[in-house]
Formats: C-alpha cells, sequence, structure tokens
C-alpha cells in the first residue's frame, strides 16, 4: 500500500459505463477511499494497473476481451494487490466464479443486487466498504507469496470413510481463507485419520460452492456439513454459510448440529462455538487451526483446545493475507505453532497422528511455543 497518501486509491473495473459510474460514486462519496481511474474490461485494467498503481482494485467478472477472472489471475502474478470482486455473475456449482476468484487471491466479494445492471447499487454501500476496508489491511508480502494458484490434487478423490472419527481437526479461516484453504485441504492425505471441520466466514449460498470446488481438488471427500450426520474420519465438513456448527454427542459417536443463535464476533458461523464443542468432546484428540482473517474469532476456542489437550496451529504474518485471528489466536496462548502456510497441512497430519497415540494431558502454562513466525 502507499504510504504517502492516507485516503487508499480504488481503480474501477466494469464493462458497463453506467456501473462504473454508480461505483465511483459510491466510493468517492465515502471519504475513505479515492478513486484513480476505471477500466471499461480486465485488458484496460491491466494496463491502468501498472500506470495507476492503484491501492485497490475492485473488478467485475463478466467482460469481453479479458473477464475478471483472467485479469484477476494476471494482477495476482504480474503486480499483487487487493481485488475485491463486484458482480453479479450467477453462482454455484464447483466451477463457482466467486470461489474461483477468492481461490485466485480476491479478497471479498460482494454481488451486485439486482445483476450485472444494477440500479439499486447502493443497497450494497456498506458491504462494498467494508470490503474495501478489508482490502485495505492486507498484507501485499502475502497477497505476493500467493499469487500462484494453487494446483488440484491428483488422483481419485475420497470417499466418506464408515469408521466414526475419534480425532478432529476444526480449521478457522476468513478474509484470504478460501485462497488458504485451497492450499490446505487438498495437501491433506486420503489416509487422513480424522475429520476435518472447516469454519469459513462466508454469507449463504457460497458455502455449498466452496465445499463443491475444494472437492474437485482434494483426496479427501468434502461436502457442506448438513445437521445430525455422523462425524467420520476421512472427511472434510465445510460449516454452511449463515449457521454456527458444533459437535455433539461423545468422541466415539460424534454428529453435527447446526443453529441460527447469535453471531458471534459479528459473524455467523463463527470458529470460537466450533472449537469449544471439539475440545469439550474431543480433548487431547483434537488440532484447532487458525488461518487468515480479520478479527480475533478463534482465539478463544483454540486456547480452550489446548487447555483440554490439544494441538494449536496459527498461520503466520508472512503468509496471512489478513494477520488479525492468526495472531490474537498466538497472544491468547491457543498456538504451539505459528507457520508459513506450506507447513500447515503436515503439521496437521503430524499432530493428527500424535493425536491417536494415548496420552497424559500436562496443564498449560498459558504460554505458546511460537516457531518459523512470531505472535508479534
Amino acid at each position: 500500500m502507499s504510504s504517502s497518501n492516507p485516503t487508499r486509491t480504488v481503480l474501477v473495473v466494469d464493462d458497463s459505463a453506467f456501473m462504473r459510474k454508480l461505483v465511483v460514486d459510491l466510493i468517492d462519496g465515502s471519504g475513505e477511499f479515492r478513486v484513480v481511474g476505471t477500466a471499461r474490461n480486465g485488458a484496460d485494467a491491466l494496463q491502468w494497473v501498472h500506470t495507476l498503481a492503484p491501492d485497490i482494485v475492485t473488478m467485475d467478472i463478466e467482460m469481453p476481451e479479458l473477464d475478471g477472472l483472467g485479469a484477476l489471475e494476471r494482477i495476482m502474478r504480474e503486480s499483487p494487490r487487493p481485488v475485491v470482486m463486484l458482480s453479479g455473475a450467477a453462482t454455484g456449482g464447483s466451477n463457482d466464479p466467486v470461489i474461483r476468484a477468492l481461490e485466485l487471491g480476491a479478497v471479498e466479494f460482494v454481488r451486485k443486487p439486482s445483476g450485472p445492471i444494477s440500479l439499486d447499487l447502493a443497497a450494497v454501500r456498506e458491504p462494498l466498504l467494508e470490503a474495501l476496508r478489508a482490502a485495505a489491511e492486507v498484507n501485499l508480502r502475502g497477497v505476493a507469496a500467493l499469487a500462484s494458484p494453487p494446483a488440484g490434487a491428483p488422483g481419485a478423490h475420497g470417499t466418506p470413510a464408515e469408521a466414526h472419527a475419534t480425532c478432529v481437526v476444526a480449521i478457522a479461516s476468513s478474509t484470504g481463507g478460501p485462497r488458504a484453504l485451497a492450499e490446505v485441504i487438498p495437501a491433506l492425505p486420503r489416509a487422513l485419520d480424522a475429520a476435518v471441520v472447516v469454519v469459513q466466514h462466508m454469507p449463504a449460498g457460497f458455502t455449498k460452492s466452496l465445499a463443491e470446488r475444494l472437492a474437485t481438488q482434494s483426496a479427501l471427500a468434502v461436502s457442506q456439513a448438513v445437521e445430525g450426520e455422523a462425524l467420520r474420519r476421512g472427511h472434510v465438513y465445510i460449516a454452511p454459510g449463515g449457521l454456527h456448527i458444533r459437535l455433539r454427542g461423545t468422541a466415539h459417536g460424534a454428529v453435527v448440529a447446526l443453529d441460527d443463535s447469535a453471531p458471534v464476533w459479528g459473524v455467523r458461523p463463527a470458529a470460537d462455538p466450533l472449537f469449544r464443542s471439539v475440545a469439550e468432546r474431543f480433548g487431547a484428540k483434537s488440532v484447532g487451526v487458525v488461518l487468515t482473517g480479520m478479527g480475533r474469532d478463534g482465539a478463544e476456542g483454540l486456547r480452550a483446545i489446548r487447555d483440554a489437550g490439544g494441538a494449536g496451529i496459527a498461520q503466520d504474518r508472512a503468509t496471512s493475507i489478513i494477520f488479525g485471528m492468526p495472531q490474537a489466536a498466538a497472544a491468547a496462548g491457543g498456538a504451539e505453532r505459528v507457520l508459513p502456510l506450506e507447513e500447515i497441512a503436515p503439521a496437521i497430519v503430524e499432530l493428527a497422528a500424535s493425536r491417536r497415540r494415548p496420552s497424559i494431558p500436562t496443564p498449560r502454562s498459558g504460554r505458546s511455543i511460537v516457531a518459523k513466525g512470531t505472535a508479534e
């Protein structure tokens, strides 16, 4: 980010001149951000990114010559910077353009309320400004580190295992999370002897596509979690947007419990309710992971997992798009390891394997063991 001007600069990219005008008016009218240029398609955007060096880019998806996904991939590779997708593109399925954009490195996605030409764009003014504020906090070193999209996992995909899970890996992620999950989940082996439960801060309607996308890349089976389903080893469960997820039952027969109780830390699903239920039911046979994101969701829950004898991991500052959640988790004493993103999947495998061995929980001192990073 440029430091000479406290007002962050924005490049607006949309193939509709009318929509460009509406977006510019919303952004300039905020007083927080300043539009320095507009582009009518992805090819135009690439030129202006190099010429104007905006702090943030807002990007439509469906455009002629070079669409938003193509432009996003080029920007992340050639001149990484925060990109907020603002689009009316249709969504759904494993090829959902929203999920693909987030996987490629987009910071946030804001849906146009009425399709590609939305006369009522003002209805999403606050979500757009919140997305720009998140973009303004992005760690550009992390963006650069993740500029190359992850490779899909080769070989057969996993199938639901028959045995109940006796070990659980609970993962929390927010801003930058879909991109991080696209590296962590496909790197987990089919032989992982644990269930994986993921809370990604994301509204209803997008988490099913996220699960379907990860399923095409992963050796493990991946699906959106369903109320009452048994927790089975070798399966990844994605919390549905708009619902908290907890585990109920025992470590030898846990099932998924979903509810629409009040948001925690302003979000639903939130990681803390999941992590606490994992700590209560699985104790030492649990591993908690906090990935990139704003705020402190997951910090108290990760500490609860460690206090119960489980293991805790936080993503490091250098590879986090936003270090807020991992930093809070490390500061609260829940993370025994603070690791770069590429080392998190191997650590999950190692720690999950160690959880299967009988152990005597030891009292926690409240201090975390920090490796390959700091809890600055």
